[in-house]
């Protein structure tokens, strides 16, 4: 599109990366979580002198949209990579392009490093075009699989005390207790092994062997360790969802729109065979509660419409604290609540409660008289769970759809949920 505020207005505020165009060669390529706001900044009249020239020099502007973060900081470390675009400085000179490095010792360090020290070593991944993007990356696995950046020292580290090194390898390395010692090794290799095949694409490989892990744990009754290894699924779930390669995104510049399609339509057949028809699934809204042990309680409304998220439309619900009250309680006042606004926000063709039957019947007992579908969906989530009682199965576009809104849910109702406990925790400490 040309570089004016009337095409800008047509960009979608979705994440993404762009590229500007003169002669038809690429020579700036970009990043951003909204398009929108990132491409309508270079109209701005205060632009650095380099970014005024980059924009006078190009003719035209083109934009991929993607499904994540971590995509839209693959996607354009590959094509910076692959064009070498003249105002992408930092890539094209090599010295400063930055290598993810884990250093091979008695117990392996995740670093970064010049491009200099990375080409003769044979655990390095990258090159990425900027240090924030190493950043992102890193942290994003961190919550995963807790790494060591540190050499051993005599105390533990800071980053241990928050999960984000655990176990530690100077805690490890310190331990007189050699059969403790040998579980913790065991342990931290194996978290490097898993950040290995994370930052090789491997995905699915450590997702199974971490479902076969938390199975076993669950089957020893070892619960509160198959609980930690169900949380890593979930995480590891949510930032590597389904990547798409650059090959398909150059071919088809519409291959989000087409992806979003395809998904809905997977979801409307799996409907069909369930005997469920629908006129369309335009608009989606998931509700997710979030507490600790019954304090601080609220409750998300995440809405997708027509298979992309509508961050305008959603809704946070503080909920009432009431002696006695259950996950079920809280759920009722939120149907109620969600009812009583049909007309002021619109009905949805479907509603998703993160849960399972209990959760399904009572959503069901309020909306079945507007005719709205409710479905619970339980498991990591690969299941949906109808009125009936009857658990279908999701696989393929239909699951990523379905997850991807649980997620949305999950996010946006701890998020007010974290805020309410540390006012809680600061009142109490006043």
């Amino acid at each position: 599109m040309d570089i004016s505020k009337k095409e800008f207005l047509k960009i979608p505020q979705t994440a993404g990366v762009y590229t500007f165009w003169e002669n038809n060669k690429p020579i700036y390529i970009g990043k951003s979580v909204n398009l929108k706001s990132r491409l309508n900044s270079y109209l701005l009249p205060n632009l650095g002198a380099k970014t005024k020239a980059m924009v006078a020099a190009a003719q035209k502007v083109t934009f991929i949209k993607v499904n994540s973060e971590l995509e839209s900081l693959l996607l354009e470390s590959s094509l910076i990579k692959k064009y070498k675009p003249k105002y992408n400085i930092v890539l094209k000179d090599d010295k400063h392009a930055l290598y993810i490095v884990i250093t091979k010792e008695e117990f392996p360090r995740v670093i970064t490093c010049r491009k200099l020290y990375a080409v003769s070593h044979k655990q390095a991944y990258g090159p990425f075009p900027n240090s924030t993007n190493v950043k992102s990356i890193l942290k994003m696995i961190r919550k995963v699989f807790p790494f060591s950046d540190h050499k051993i020292a005599k105390k533990p580290c800071l980053y241990s005390h928050i999960g984000l090194c655990n176990p530690c390898p100077s805690e490890i390395h310190n331990n007189q207790n050699l059969i403790i010692k040998q579980e913790q090794k065991k342990q931290y290799m194996q978290g490097i092994r898993n950040i290995k095949l994370v930052l090789g694409r491997k995905f699915n490989i450590v997702r199974n062997e971490l479902e076969k892990k938390m199975n076993r744990l669950s089957k020893l009754q070892k619960y509160e360790e198959a609980k930690i290894v169900r949380d890593q699924i979930k995480t590891l779930d949510y930032i590597t969802q389904e990547k798409i390669s650059v090959e398909k995104f150059l071919e088809n510049p519409n291959l989000t729109e087409d992806v979003r399609k395809e998904e809905l339509e997977s979801l409307l057949s799996l409907f069909t065979v369930h005997g469920t028809r629908f006129n369309s699934l335009r608009r989606i809204e998931c509700f997710d509660i979030a507490h600790l042990q019954g304090v601080s309680a609220t409750a998300s409304m995440a809405v997708f419409i027509d298979g992309e998220k509508e961050s305008n439309e959603y809704r946070h619900f503080k909920i009432r604290q009431v002696k006695g009250q259950s996950d079920y309680d809280s759920m009722k006042e939120i149907v109620n609540r969600r009812i009583k606004n049909l007309d002021r926000w619109d009905k949805p063709d479907l509603i998703i409660v993160d849960g399972g039957l209990g959760q399904v019947k009572i959503f069901n007992e309020i909306c079945k008289s507007h005719n709205i579908l409710v479905v619970g969906v339980a498991k990591h989530p690969d299941r949906l769970v109808f009125i009936d009682g009857i658990k279908v199965k999701l696989q393929g576009p239909a699951l990523h759809l379905v997850s991807r809104i649980r997620d949305e849910a999950h996010r946006f109702a701890r998020r007010l949920h974290h805020k309410l406990i540390s006012k809680a925790v600061l009142t109490q400490g006043a």
